[in-house]
């Protein structure tokens, strides 16, 4: 287990060498182009262990780390931004970042564990399996977190408007979804711990409001960069736009069927769950 730790952390050590290196020879584009590629190319070293290892879940906590490394860079550019509202911005990136990649450190039982996801894609896959892994698994999540970080750039370089109502709303909305996925996470390592079989089903606590209250806390998070980005520079473009949209439709579309799909074929109670609950929020028309 220490082994399948240390491995993990010098994929990303490497990772995290090989994007800097990279950002030496792309300074004449965007701050923002220059992120993009190092994040590729990080995301290449990645997957480079992932076959190595034939394990596509070293990327899992690539999701909750390369964020705060995108906010330390930015910050490290001082830009014109408001010292409070990077203050605040980089406070909540920073709690969501390290509680979801510890959240990863103790559910994950080491290079002999895959995401059931992984496993179902590779059976369906066959020989495209590697490409499948490269494109869906490793690449994709990469463009979308970037995508969902564009509004820190606004935030933490550029944006130069007074601190006003909206950093407020983006910090509230912030804690109180790292602290939705907390406490959701919380709820779920214990309910684990003391259920009599696997086919129970969690309905109690933050569970019992709705069926994916950790999935709420993370699009949350999204929504608060999205805010803090907007109440740098006072407009949100399309860009700015297309990380926390990209993140609700995948939740929604995506993320949300699929665990929903095999619940429901787990425990044969899910399904009456499902029919008393609500998705993400309570409105009747998202159950």
């Amino acid at each position: 287990m220490t082994k399948a730790y240390v491995l993990v952390l010098v994929s990303y050590l490497l990772a995290l060498a090989a994007a800097w290196v990279t950002l030496q020879f792309v300074a004449e584009y965007h701050i923002m182009i220059q992120v993009l590629i190092a994040d590729v190319v990080a995301t290449i070293v990645i997957f480079a262990f992932s076959v190595a290892y034939k394990n596509s879940s070293f990327y899992d906590a690539y999701w909750s780390v390369i964020p705060m490394v995108i906010v330390g860079y930015l910050m490290s550019l001082q830009g014109d931004a408001e010292l409070i509202r990077q203050l605040m911005l980089t406070l909540v990136i920073l709690l969501w970042g390290f509680r979801l990649t510890a959240n990863w450190a103790y559910t994950w039982s080491g290079l002999d564990h895959v995401d059931w996801r992984y496993v179902n894609l590779q059976a369906k896959a066959g020989i495209l399996w590697w490409p499948l892994s490269f494109t869906g698994v490793h690449l994709y999540p990469t463009i979308l977190v970037f995508l969902g970080c564009i509004p820190m750039y606004h935030a933490l370089v550029i944006g130069t408007q007074s601190i006003n109502g909206f950093d407020y709303l983006a910090l509230i909305v912030g804690l109180i979804s790292v602290w939705l996925e907390f406490q959701s996470d919380r709820e779920l390592h214990r309910f684990r711990e003391l259920r009599s079989s696997s086919a129970e089903v969690l309905n109690t606590g933050l569970w019992s409001l709705c069926r994916h209250p950790n999935y709420l806390g993370e699009i949350g998070v999204w929504v608060s960069v999205l805010l803090f980005g907007y109440a740098a520079v006072g407009y949100a473009d399309y860009w700015m736009l297309s990380g926390a949209v990209s993140m609700i439709l995948l939740f929604t579309i995506v993320s949300i069927p699929m665990i929903e799909k095999k619940l429901t074929e787990d425990k044969p109670g899910y399904a009456d769950y499902k029919a008393k609950s609500f998705s993400l929020i309570p409105l009747s028309k998202l159950r």
